[in-house]
């Protein structure tokens, strides 16, 4: 099979290097999506006002539930691709690429529609407060009107992964983040479009990547020459991808509903409460969201190895993850304890003393506990990438109960300290369902080999 240079076959090699080498393009995307939205976050925060950055936090927890939908589904489909080219089967991965092309055009326009018209409703059943209600229903209608460029930028992206192509997907997240923070200025300050701005600006440079993905994938790497009759729908490949893919779109929407219900507990306590949760989390995602991508990575790599029948060496994969999540947190812990009031002034602002005071308290609970969230992301895409993806749905059920945990406590008895909690305990319910399966599987298939 003819592959770009840039695509790796991590059915060879030892496992730690292959998976650094191949994680690190992904977790550098993630710093530079981060950083964009980070921008973004202190842009709103400071060129409009704490009411607004309010706001996109209220509606964050929805865009969580249909994106997240979005970037899991995209994932999932990319799953048999992977298959595909570590069993070394050319036609299987064409056929795979081009149904699930269908497939994300009929997810677009049904999420669209359906999520546009349900914007303002699901806002008022988490009770966003009175006095950002209007501006986080125009940003998440804008962010939902923009669901096609969501689908197009996270499948292309998957699909690249998949032949072992990590580093372009990465060269055009650091094109489509210095895009998007341009952009926020220009419809922020001198095209005052306010949140409606900095959504557009999302929207907008998610589009952009997610071409260039395309691109280069259709026009560049050589996979997807001499098509010709693969490109039609077929049952058998349409009924894997579903089964691989939806799954994984519903465990993140499981596990969405819980932050819904979590949002809806910090939007009982008030708009100050909504603006240091948001500044905080919005750090936190800044430092784990790399630890996502080494599992999306993780998830290509046992993908190719699963499909190559390299038990032995997915065994060895999930031990080199933990090494490099948990380092990789011990680092962190370290800025965030020295950094975590000069990051939330950042965001926030001098004058806003109380809510830069929650952020610091979010930050101080949260980083203790990430090495949860590190090793969670190597069970739960180990799982994935040997296509038990309805097993990640389980473990979003997890993460409901413990969002959903921590909501209670809060409105209940701890008020702000319950929700700092919320995400901690929504990460290890997931923890222990997905490593009992990843323990089972494993030796079931290394068992049969």
């Amino acid at each position: 099979m003819k592959t770009e240079r840039s695509a790796m076959d991590l059915t060879q090699g030892k496992p730690i290097k292959q998976i650094l080498l191949f994680s690190i393009p992904l977790v550098m995307g993630t710093l530079f999506q981060q950083l964009y939205s980070f921008v973004d976050t202190v842009m709103v925060g400071r060129l409009i006002s704490t009411n607004a950055l309010a706001a996109v936090g209220a509606a964050y927890s929805l865009n969580f539930l249909t994106l997240g939908f979005v970037q899991g589904a995209c994932v999932g489909f990319g799953i048999p691709l992977a298959q595909s080219i570590g069993a070394k089967d050319e036609k299987e991965f064409k056929r795979y690429f081009w149904n699930a092309g269908w497939l994300c055009i009929l997810l677009a326009v049904g999420m669209t529609i359906v999520t546009t018209l349900a914007a303002e409703p699901l806002l008022r059943m988490v009770q966003t407060p009175a006095d950002i209600f209007e501006q986080a229903v125009t940003y998440v209608r804008i962010i939902f009107l923009g669901i096609p460029a969501a689908i197009l930028y996270n499948f292309s992206a998957s699909a690249l992964r998949a032949v072992g192509d990590s580093k372009h997907p990465f060269y055009f997240l650091v094109f489509s983040s210095f895009l998007n923070i341009a952009l926020d200025y220009v419809f922020i300050v001198p095209i005052p479009l306010g949140v409606a701005g900095a959504a557009l600006a999302t929207v907008l440079s998610q589009l952009v990547s997610g071409l260039l993905n395309l691109g280069w994938l259709v026009l560049k790497t050589g996979f997807l020459k001499e098509s010709g009759g693969l490109k039609g729908v077929s049952g058998r490949h349409v009924k894997r991808l579903c089964i691989v893919g939806f799954p994984m779109g519903f465990e993140y929407s499981i596990s969405a509903i819980g932050a819904i219900v979590m949002q809806s507990a910090i939007n009982s306590l008030g708009s100050i409460a909504v603006a240091g949760q948001t500044a905080g989390e919005k750090i936190r995602q800044m430092f784990t969201l790399p630890m996502e991508s080494v599992g999306m990575g993780m998830a290509t790599y046992v993908g190719q190895n699963d499909g190559a029948k390299r038990y032995d060496r997915i065994k060895e994969g999930i031990f080199s993850g933990l090494i490099i999540q948990w380092t990789y947190c011990i680092v962190v812990w370290i800025v965030i304890f020295f950094g975590k009031g000069a990051f939330s002034t950042l965001v926030l602002g001098g004058e806003a003393v109380a809510e830069t005071a929650l952020s610091i308290q979010y930050l101080t609970h949260m980083s203790a506990l990430f090495f949860i969230h590190g090793a969670l992301m190597i069970m739960r895409n180990t799982l994935q990438g040997m296509g038990y993806s309805t097993h990640a749905v389980l473990s979003g059920v997890g993460e409901l109960i413990g969002r959903s945990v921590g909501g209670f406590l809060a409105t209940a008895w701890f008020g702000f300290i319950g929700i700092c909690y919320a995400n901690p305990l929504a990460w290890g319910f997931a923890l222990i369902y997905c490593t009992i399966m990843v323990c089972y599987f494993l030796k079931k298939r290394l068992k049969n080999k």
